[in-house]
């Protein structure tokens, strides 16, 4: 048996989160709806098509339980049920036009909800809740996918000089870049660490080791630099990258910025297709000599959140 001692600390939190779990559905869900049973709502919802079996699986329902679930959406005509090309004995279910509406208005209802029970908290008490779901989930996920272990979070002490590492190493490694360039790295992350505010700095994780960063530092009350965007080159192509983006670009949102600036090199292909894709508009070039020892074009990217083409 592992250490009575976390054991006991399991047993502790899981109590707690189970009065947690019992306010949202009291308080949250709309009344005649259970949590048990909008869970099951949602599944169907996101899952088009799925079977009874396949619901009671993945959400650790009672067969039983599930279809007096079911039975009761089906006479309240929420879902309806159609025979299963491949096995008769099974059923696809989906929302009906009325169950989606409720579906809608049960998420909105929990958005409501949520916001309310985290509008005392300050913006790193919310980081650090949502860090500790998310890593509660990644841990103790029964599907062990690779999406499902990629963890992006707030820079520590100690990643700094790692994100310094994998900049170094890339752009010498790929692109043939001197000292020069992660002295300049280093010189930016140093002065971003003595004065953090309207910034973040976030690292993202595979298996516990760090392959990627990137970041915001503010420029103006309604302007902000994206910066430090850097993935290991063994783990790219894998959707990484764009989860990075759009925790800065959520970022900038939340902080009420109306523009993102960066800089990037013509060279680096990847990192400007992502930029093009989330609606970044190359506005400037210059030359630089002072990394390679030949001339590279550097470029400035801008992207004004109040567009109505601003997001994907």
């Amino acid at each position: 048996m592992k250490s009575i001692n976390h054991i006991e600390k399991i047993r502790k939190f899981n109590r707690y989160y189970a009065n947690v779990l019992g306010k949202i559905d009291q308080d949250i869900y709309n009344q005649s709806f259970t949590l048990t049973e909008a869970r099951v709502m949602t599944e169907i919802y996101y899952i088009d098509g799925c079977t009874a079996t396949e619901v009671s699986e993945k959400l650790g329902i009672d067969r039983g339980y599930l279809s007096r679930i079911v039975q009761r959406f089906e006479d309240e005509k929420i879902i309806i049920k159609k025979q299963s090309i491949d096995d008769k004995r099974q059923y696809a279910l989906y929302l009906t036009e009325y169950g989606t509406e409720i579906f809608k208005d049960l998420v909105e209802n929990a958005n409501r909800g949520v916001d309310k029970m985290i509008q005392n908290l300050s913006e790193k008490e919310l980081i650090r809740l949502v860090v500790s779901m998310e890593t509660i989930e990644s841990i103790y996920s029964k599907e062990h996918s690779f999406h499902s272990e990629v963890f992006v979070r707030p820079f520590q002490p100690g990643d700094v000089g790692y994100v310094a590492y994998l900049h170094g190493r890339l752009y010498d490694k790929t692109y043939k870049f001197g000292r020069m360039f992660e002295y300049y790295v280093m010189k930016g992350l140093t002065e971003f660490m003595i004065d953090t505010e309207g910034g973040e700095l976030w690292v993202a994780e595979v298996h516990g080791e760090i392959v990627g960063s990137i970041a915001i530092t503010k420029s103006s009350n309604t302007s902000a630099q994206l910066r430090w965007f850097v993935l290991n080159e063994n783990y790219q192509g894998k959707g990484i990258g764009k989860k990075l983006m759009e925790t800065a670009i959520n970022f900038c949102e939340e902080r009420n910025y109306t523009h993102v600036f960066l800089w990037t090199v013509s060279t680096l292909e990847t990192a400007r297709y992502l930029y093009n894709k989330y609606n970044f508009r190359l506005t400037e070039e210059k030359p630089n000599k002072e990394w390679t020892g030949t001339t590279l074009i550097e470029e400035r990217w801008d992207l004004f959140l109040t567009d109505e083409n601003s997001k994907i």
